[in-house]
């Protein structure tokens, strides 16, 4: 990229900076300065409003970067995350969002100490919803850098770094500041742009192909170096076993993690009813599936036109794909036209990495200051601190924690950093909300086990695994301290959460509150005593 041409993508960053910054102020000065408004938005937006939001959630740095990148490297098998993070809503749909926004109030923690004892199990979920946050947050991480480096020239390290460590900073303010409301706005923003960027990629892939998706497929397989063994099952997870079976555990905690994710979850509680949140689900799915046909189309665009050999020799990881090919398509590096297309596609791409990190950062510092703070703190003491006082404080501190992982795992897939996260969340936070919302005898020993039984295996295996140690591509390549053979450790941790619920309940001395359960039933199903 040439001086001017990265000056007018700068120009861009910094104008949609400008104007989130700008949709922060003004969430600032019209909010009350109460929990519900700082965490909510006062439960005021509309089932089209929160749709919008809640697909400019989802649609994160590993959708848009991290899925086309795959794809271009790997083809078939990178097809994997956008056929997973799409069927998830359907589990979503049909068996969350509805019982979720009647039962709680805030947080994961609220539907379930509706008929438990409170402390354990907030204290429990709070410590769940925090490692979650903080993995997905870290995905995000590396998806500002590698796009920010390629925009400055390169992959200049410190450019990078300083990256991350922006973005960490801007999305403190963000949460601080603007709290639910602005956060939900500059969602909603992004969903638009991040859609329109994106249509506009597929169509101008498709008009280069003539329409013609074989002949796109014929030569993203040309170019890809495997011949038709790219178009086919297995060029990344069909090697031998342990690559069949890490198919198999990704496929788990794609499908299953999504109900499970703080961030998602928090944003039922935006809407003023139930009914509400089940319509915003619906346009999230129309919104969420329409991108990800796109990202097939981008992914394979990227491999038959920027060459797959050129999107690992730029990245690795294959996160800067989409805007090798944004360049490519407006007419090549050193021309005004690929220099607009790709500066738009690289402030439309940061642009969901903001609204990505300010929602899920917002989701970890109402865990910290609702379940874990609220819980930990001593009773009969008067607080020195509000709720919401904490909850700006925790903003900070998780920002600074995801920042130095963020560091760390640089070099790696952001799509396969967020299957770790999905799969963290569908091993503690799943079990543990299903098992309250439909099992009568479950009781508080089953759900604290339920968490920690996910919880301690999944951050356990994925110490142990090929990701951390062992591998070129780990966090440290230079040790080996590996001892589980899977990359992602869904297929087992998600089946140690609801084996450990199981197991608290029914050696629990506790007997189960009948008259507690019946209530949550029925506020479940009616939305009768909903906040």
């Amino acid at each position: 990229m040439t001086g001017d041409h990265q000056a007018l993508a700068l120009l861009l960053f910094a104008a949609f900076v400008a104007g989130t910054l700008a949709i922060t102020t003004w969430a600032g000065r019209r909010r009350r300065g109460s929990a519900e408004e700082f965490y909510t938005g006062g439960r005021l937006f509309s089932p089209m409003e929160n749709g919008f939001a809640i697909a400019g959630d989802y649609m994160s740095a590993a959708s848009f970067l991290g899925i086309s990148g795959l794809i271009a490297l790997f083809g078939y098998d990178g097809m994997l995350y956008s056929v997973g993070f799409l069927v998830a809503w359907l589990v979503v749909l049909f068996l969350v969002a509805e019982l979720v926004r009647n039962c709680g109030r805030f947080t994961l923690a609220d539907v379930v100490v509706a008929r438990m004892r409170e402390r354990p199990v907030r204290i429990a979920a709070g410590t769940s919803s925090v490692a979650v946050s903080v993995l997905y947050l870290v995905a995000q991480m590396v998806g500002a850098g590698s796009l920010v480096a390629l925009l400055l020239g390169g992959t200049s390290a410190a450019a990078r770094s300083w990256t991350v460590i922006g973005v960490g900073a801007l999305m403190v303010i963000y949460v601080s500041l603007g709290g639910m409301r602005a956060t939900t706005w500059i969602q909603i923003v992004k969903a638009v742009l991040l859609m329109a960027g994106a249509a506009t990629l597929t169509v101008l892939v498709l008009l280069r192909f003539h329409g013609d998706v074989d002949q796109l497929l014929t030569a993203a397989a040309e170019r890809s170096g495997h011949g038709k063994d790219f178009l086919s099952p297995g060029l990344r997870y069909g090697g031998d076993w342990t690559a069949r079976l890490d198919f198999i555990s990704l496929g788990l905690a794609l499908v299953l993690g999504t109900a499970g994710l703080p961030h998602i979850l928090s944003r039922f509680y935006t809407v003023p009813t139930a009914r509400a949140a089940r319509r915003s689900v619906v346009w999230a799915i129309g919104l969420i599936g329409s991108f990800y046909l796109m990202t097939i189309v981008l992914g394979f665009g990227a491999a038959a036109i920027v060459g797959t050999t050129e999107v690992r020799a730029s990245n690795a990881a294959g996160n800067t794909a989409v805007p090798l090919l944004a360049l490519d398509l407006g007419g090549g590096a050193g021309t005004t036209g690929g220099a607009v297309l790709f500066a738009v596609v690289a402030a439309v791409a940061f642009a969901t990495i903001l609204a990505v990190v300010a929602g899920i950062t917002l989701a970890s510092s109402v865990s910290v200051a609702h379940d874990l703070c609220a819980t930990l703190g001593r009773p009969h003491r008067k607080r020195r601190f509000t709720e919401v006082a904490v909850a700006r404080m925790a903003a900070v501190g998780v920002g600074a924690v995801a920042i130095a992982l963020g560091l760390l795992a640089q070099d790696m897939n952001v799509a396969f950093l967020v299957g770790l996260a999905f799969a963290v969340a569908a091993s503690a936070n799943l079990p543990v909300l299903l098992y309250s919302l439909f099992w009568r005898n479950f009781t508080t020993r089953g759900a604290v086990w339920s968490v920690y039984g996910g919880l301690v295996p999944a951050v356990l295996l994925v110490l142990l695994s090929p990701v951390v140690s062992g591998s070129p591509g780990a966090l440290f390549p230079g040790m080996d301290f590996q001892l589980f053979p899977l990359e992602n450790p869904g297929m087992v941790s998600i089946p140690l959460g609801f084996l450990a619920g199981w197991l608290g309940t029914v050696t629990s001395p506790e007997a189960p509150d009948e008259a507690r359960h019946a209530e949550t039933e029925v506020r479940a199903l009616t939305g009768a005593g909903a906040a």
